[in-house]
Parts: structure tokens; C-alpha cells; sequence
């Protein structure tokens, strides 16, 4: 029986590729030609391994003629055309369950870290200032959080909360998420009640740029806001400005809109944007590269749940 051949496009964890091995699969692996060089000979496979490389599109798609699946190696699948890739019959992979716990800790150390000034007070100790009263800090224990998108990554930060006596609601499109973790509201209520709001939305055309100034100004009390989801969902500039303010009193974010499409850089040119500028130097912003699922652990976790969706694909 001829084998399943499967392109791997990123590098991921050694298990992904040896399990996919163990269970007969043939593996080839292409990290480092041009789209096109790939779309020329893409047509020899069944499915493809990415994590964000580049954009699967139609022209990719069409080229694509023997593709059975396409397995993403992370949560989203906005760098492929979905719609396209389904009509045509193409099975889509993602793991969001491989690093949900990963995001839910970074979103829980950000959050702390914001209430405490560990950035601020650390950057201050290496100029030789111990600033006793001016890095005061906030405790969590009775503020009123909300989580808004409740899939894998909400209900996982809503989990890592419950050690603390906080009330934790969320917001989410589909019905009937809520659970013992968060009481599920409106937008409106969570806009009325939230004094901390984290992100865990995916990127689609309903999120990009959800948070302007429109909406931060719908929220009746200032408050801290967490971005662990998608960096194209805020508006930057109208974020500084909220910062500025004071409307938003501190933010920690992993994700930025200026990060190009893989992930994997953050801009061109030599400038930073005004805005990046401001968060850069900001008391009260904290920034990471995009790594709130990126543990080691989750490297593991990814990679077999990737191959346990490949598996049940063909009925293993």
C-alpha cells in the first residue's frame, strides 16, 4: 500500500516527526525554499505540516492537487484559506489544545506582573532607585475579570483563577460556553462590570481591530488589559492613547499588529511606529514576542496533538 507523504514546512518537535513515522507515514521536510519552489512540487503530497511559514492561499491550493489535510502547528488557522481549502476537500488540523495551559500561565504572569510593577520596580533597581511607595501594588483578590472569547485559551486563564477570590465572567459569540470557571455575559455586561480584560479571540474579520478607542471608551470602569491572542485585534494607536488617559491602566501584551504574518518578525524599516514607541517606554505596559504558547512543555503537547489529529483522520 503506497504511503501517506506529508511536507513539513517548519521545524517542530523531533516527536512529531518520529510518531508520524512509527505510525507509517513518509516524511519530507522543506524548510527553507520560496513559496513557489514549494508550490512546484506540492502536488506530490497528501498533506503538509506548517506552523506559519507562509500564507496557504488559492493559488497554493490549486497547485495543491493530491492535499488530503493541512496540519497547523498552533491554535489558529488564519494564514489559510479555509473556505477554499474545504471546497476543495481538504482536511484542517490545528492543536490549540497543545498549548491553552501555556497561554492560561503567561496571561496569569503578565497580569500579576502589571498589578505589581515587576517590570517597572526591576528596571528601576538596575538604575540604583529602590522606590518603595511608588511601585505600591494592586492585589487581584476581589476584582472582577473578563475574559472575552471562551475557547481553549479563555477557559484556560479562566482555570488558572480559580486560586484567587475573584469574579470571573466572559464574552463569546457562540452560546452556552460559560461553566463552573466563568459566567458567560453580554458584551454590554462585561463592558459595565470588567476591571481586567483579557483577549483569547481568534483572528477574523469580526476581531481585527475590536479594540479601538470605540470600545475601550464602552467600558464603564478603567481597567488592565491582557492581549494573548492576536495582535491585528487592537488598534495600537488608540490603545497609547487610552494608556495615556488612563481609561486603560496598564497593559501587557504578547502579540502586536505590526508583527508580520509569520510570527516570526516584528517590522520593517529601522523605525519603530509612534505608538510601539510609547509602549516601549510606558511604566505600565509589559511586552513579550509572541510567546505565551511557547513553553517546552507545549513544543511536546503540540506535536502530539498534532499527530493524534493526523491519526484519527485516517481511522487510526
Amino acid at each position: 500500500m503506497k504511503k501517506t507523504k506529508i511536507l513539513h514546512l517548519d521545524s517542530n518537535h523531533p516527536l512529531l516527526w518520529e510518531q508520524l513515522e512509527l505510525s507509517g507515514f513518509e516524511n519530507h521536510k522543506d524548510y527553507t525554499s520560496s513559496k513557489a519552489d514549494i508550490e512546484d512540487k506540492i502536488h506530490h503530497y497528501q498533506g503538509i505540516v506548517i506552523r506559519s511559514r507562509f500564507k496557504i492561499d488559492r493559488e497554493f491550493l490549486d497547485k495543491a492537487g493530491a492535499l488530503q489535510f493541512i496540519a497547523r502547528v498552533g491554535a489558529g488557522l488564519e494564514n489559510i484559506d479555509c473556505d477554499y481549502a474545504e471546497k476543495k476537500g481538504i482536511h484542517l488540523i490545528a492543536a490549540p489544545e497543545g498549548n491553552c495551559n501555556a497561554v492560561g500561565e503567561h496571561a496569569l504572569g503578565m497580569l500579576l506582573s502589571l498589578f505589581n510593577n515587576f517590570n517597572k520596580a526591576h528596571r528601576e533597581i538596575g538604575k540604583g532607585q529602590w522606590l518603595r511607595e511608588a511601585n505600591r501594588g494592586h492585589e487581584l483578590d476581589g476584582k472582577t475579570v473578563g475574559i472575552i472569547g471562551y475557547g481553549n485559551m479563555g477557559k484556560a486563564f479562566a482555570k488558572k483563577l480559580k486560586g484567587f477570590d475573584v469574579r470571573v465572567i466572559c464574552h463569546d459569540i457562540l452560546p452556552g460556553l460559560g461553566d463552573d470557571n466563568a459566567t458567560q455575559v453580554s458584551l454590554r455586561e462585561l463592558q459595565e462590570q470588567a476591571e481586567v480584560v483579557s483577549l483569547h479571540t481568534p483572528q477574523t474579520p469580526l476581531t481585527e481591530k475590536m479594540v479601538n478607542i470605540a470600545f475601550i471608551n464602552a467600558f464603564a470602569k478603567p481597567f488592565w488589559f491582557i492581549n494573548t491572542a492576536r495582535g491585528k485585534s487592537v488598534v495600537t494607536q488608540d490603545l497609547a492613547e487610552a494608556l495615556k488617559n488612563k481609561k486603560v491602566r496598564g497593559a501587557a501584551l504578547d502579540v502586536l499588529e505590526y508583527e508580520k504574518t509569520s510570527f516570526e518578525s516584528l517590522f520593517s524599516g529601522d523605525q519603530a511606529p509612534e505608538a510601539l514607541q510609547y509602549l516601549l517606554q510606558a511604566d505600565n505596559v509589559l511586552l513579550t514576542p509572541h510567546v505565551a504558547g511557547w513553553t517546552f512543555e507545549s513544543h511536546i503537547k503540540l506535536a502530539r496533538t498534532i499527530v493524534d489529529k493526523i491519526k484519527a483522520f485516517y481511522g487510526e
